[in-house]
């Protein structure tokens, strides 16, 4: 075996599993699938493959670009590699931001400019496991391997010749549109093998662009297993060779190590990263990843995923099919990662990136049940930047402690309100309320709810009118039932009424939704929404279902005008962005399972399976739109389990087509609930609950929390008359 074949040996068996038996859940996870940010129709996961333990703060991985729509910094399109940065964003809809703190190995003469130096690599060499990934530098003939802890992370390069050897790290990169950068850096070599500073990050150097862009310092303690024989900087085209400390303000800086390397030796470097400090970053680092055990620390990531995905687990279904599952509930529980320090003393785990407006739909539901901890310290996260008065109202698009105001709706109502409403502790609820009640009610000075004046005053939004107002109805009738559980039963009275204020945007001439002008004129079918169109925006009305029936003209004429738009997106259509059904992007996630509401669950057993065939993969492509901070692909984890949460504050779960023979939840309360498919085909002919029949096409949260086993008899033909009678419909 010659070098080369031996250090991609070493890289594919380090830190896993050494037999040949059946797969574990754990490895049936393929971080590479949704791993591209550019694709037919914007329709992309926009993921990153690299190491990451769950919700951990260091997320170490590849970078292939930095500018651009690309905002996971990686492509598993693109064939160059810049370096391996500790800090990513994945599958967020937007240019992206992080990314910092980048190294790169390199051999030969110096190369520091970022593009100039990238290498290119064979695809073939990259391996990506949950905890772990690895890819050889063609240019430098190095094999990278890189594995992390929660907030530390090591990489262990393998050098293939003899010579000098070079680590660089890029202080100044940061993902974001072109000309991103860090403002300012700062670095110390504390000891012989110890440097450490920080990068300071600001709206000037780019960044986050879908809004406001954060401000934020990444503190860093990196250290090398070899002494440090020369440490040099660089600051654009000056290199100085003879540096202990150093601090600039340059938009292209960076320091490397150089030492001595014999053919096939291995070079360690770890880091601890910090927001708050590098005394946090050191803090981090020496109780993380305390020995230079690489492998030890692949082995216990590793672990940790085993033991995070064990909390929902299947039997059956094809490999393909377990590994789409296995992936959508591993990217579930990437964000929001935690930001406090091992040392930090806080009394809560604090968050950050928290993708309201998509992860309020499914990531959020899916986590009320199986890890209800991560809810509440998102939600006292949130409390927090109110009460400081660094967030006015309460965020809708949260990251690194600023509103990025990025979409729309009140999705930080919806999730607490949904916590409340389902007993889930460890915030002040009552506090809570209080912040919720701000947002929607005011006064305006303390609220920022899209377009508070105009949904007072008339009853309905104007700016992105449509899509505004039905996601603000929806909010209404969530704080609705917070307040009525809290027993402020005046205001719940208000909040029911305005939930119902989508009506006001139904065009009754036109027999569907519109956008609404100031004088109350409509709009035309192409304004009024965002990311959406009327025909889509529309059937965003979860909380009142039985009345958007009553609009649409009745139970007949609502299924018909449903399931043509099912019908109109052939299986080609359904992984890009398209007009009719799009889950390419949130405003449809729960039309498929609507159908039960008007007394045809066989449709949405029939539809919620057509979107689980059609709209995921294995591979990069795998996502049929951006993954939105794991909603993509919990919507994925509740539809192949078979139940979906049409709207999550009503703590009502409709029932679908299991993919699987068997998908266990393990709940928060500790009691596993169980969903046992019988027999082949999609559609349900019959159903048990704990032994006693069921028939009716939905279950409660309660049911599931309490643990228990439901048992679904499936056929190849529909049967039409289990759930369908209206006495069983899902309460409104």
């Amino acid at each position: 075996m010659g070098t080369a074949a031996a250090a991609v040996a070493v890289g594919a068996l380090s830190g896993t599993r050494a037999h040949a038996a059946a797969p574990e859940a754990v490895d049936e996870i393929d971080p590479m699938i949704g791993a591209v940010t550019t694709g037919a129709d914007t329709a992309c996961g926009k993921t990153f493959p690299g190491p990451v333990t769950p919700f951990g703060m260091v997320q170490l991985g590849p970078d292939t670009v930095s500018g651009g729509d690309n905002g996971s910094g990686y492509s598993a399109d693109m064939t160059t590699i810049e370096g391996f940065s500790f800090t990513h964003m994945g599958g967020v809809g937007c240019y992206g931001d992080l990314g910092n703190l980048q190294v790169m190995p390199q051999t030969g003469p110096l190369v520091t400019g970022r593009d100039a130096a990238k290498s290119p690599f064979a695809k073939s060499s990259e391996v990506a496991r949950a905890g772990y990934y690895a890819v050889t530098l063609d240019r430098y003939r190095v094999r990278a391997e890189l594995t992390a802890a929660a907030r530390a992370g090591i990489l262990r390069f393998t050098f293939q010749d003899a010579g000098t050897g070079r680590i660089k790290v890029d202080l100044s990169r940061r993902v974001g549109f072109d000309g991103t950068h860090s403002v300012a850096q700062h670095l110390k070599q504390v000891d012989a093998h110890t440097v450490e500073g920080w990068m300071r990050c600001d709206r000037l150097g780019g960044g986050w662009i879908c809004g406001n862009g954060p401000y934020y310092t990444v503190h860093f303690s990196l250290q090398f297993q070899q002494p440090i024989r020369t440490l040099g900087v660089w600051e654009g085209d000056r290199v100085d060779n003879d540096v202990r400390e150093w601090t600039t303000v340059a938009t292209d800086s960076g320091f490397f190590v150089e030492l001595p390397v014999r053919a096939g030796q291995q070079v360690l470097v770890k880091s601890g990263i910090s927001f708050s400090s590098v005394d946090g970053a050191r803090a981090n680092r020496e109780r993380e990843i305390s020995g230079w055990d690489f492998d030890g620390t692949a082995r216990a990531a590793r672990k940790k995923w085993a033991d995070a995905i064990a909390k929902v687990s299947v039997t059956g279904g094809t490999a393909d099919q377990r590994t789409i599952f296995a992936t959508a509930l591993y990217h579930t529980m990437i964000d929001p990662r935690v930001v406090s320090d091992v040392n930090s003393g806080d009394r809560y785990g604090r968050r950050t990136i928290f993708s309201g407006w998509d992860v309020f739909r499914s990531e959020f539901p899916l986590l009320s049940i199986i890890d209800d901890q991560v809810v509440s310290d998102q939600i006292n996260t949130l409390m927090e930047l109110t009460r400081t008065g660094a967030v006015r109202g309460l965020a809708k698009w949260e990251l690194l402690g600023i509103d990025t105001n990025t979409m729309l709706g009140d999705p930080a109502v919806n999730v607490i309100a949904e916590a409340v409403t389902k007993g889930i502790k460890g915030f002040d609820a009552e506090a809570a309320y209080k912040m919720c009640r701000d947002v929607a009610l005011g006064p305006a000075e303390r609220s920022n709810r899209n377009d508070f004046a105009n949904w007072h005053k008339l009853g309905y939004a104007v700016e992105t009118s449509l899509s505004t107002t039905v996601e603000n109805s929806y909010s209404d009738f969530a704080l609705a039932r917070m307040a009525e559980k809290l027993g402020h039963r005046d205001d719940a009275a208000k909040l029911r009424a305005t939930a119902k204020n989508y009506r006001n945007v139904f065009n009754h001439d036109v027999g569907w939704f519109r956008g609404r002008n100031a004088d109350g004129s409509w709009m035309d079918a192409n304004s009024g929404c965002i990311e959406s169109n009327p025909e889509q925006q529309g059937w965003f009305v979860p909380h009142d279902v039985p009345g958007l029936i009553e609009l649409a003209g009745g139970r007949q004429k609502f299924i018909d005008r449903l399931n043509g738009i099912f019908e109109r997106t052939p299986p080609e259509q359904m992984m890009k962005w398209n007009e009719n059904y799009n889950h390419s992007n949130e405003p449809v996630h729960q039309m498929p399972f609507m159908f039960t509401y008007a007394g045809a669950p066989w449709l949405t057993q029939k539809w919620s399976r057509y979107v689980c065939d059609n709209a995921y993969r294995t591979g990069p492509n795998g996502l049929a739109g951006n993954d939105d901070c794991g909603q993509m692909s919990a919507w994925y984890v509740f539809a192949a389990a078979g139940f979906y949460p049409v709207s999550p504050v009503s703590g009502v779960y409709v029932l679908g087509s299991p993919i699987f023979s068997s998908t266990a939840f393990r709940t928060s309360r500790n009691r596993t609930f169980t969903i046992k498919r019988e027999g082949d085909g999609i559609y349900v002919q019959s159903a048990q609950l704990n032994g006693r029949g069921l028939d009716r096409a939905w279950i409660t949260h309660d049911e599931v929390m309490s643990g228990g086993t439901l048992t679904m008899r499936m056929g190849a033909e529909p049967n039409k008359a289990w759930g369908s009678d209206p006495k069983n419909a899902p309460p409104a």
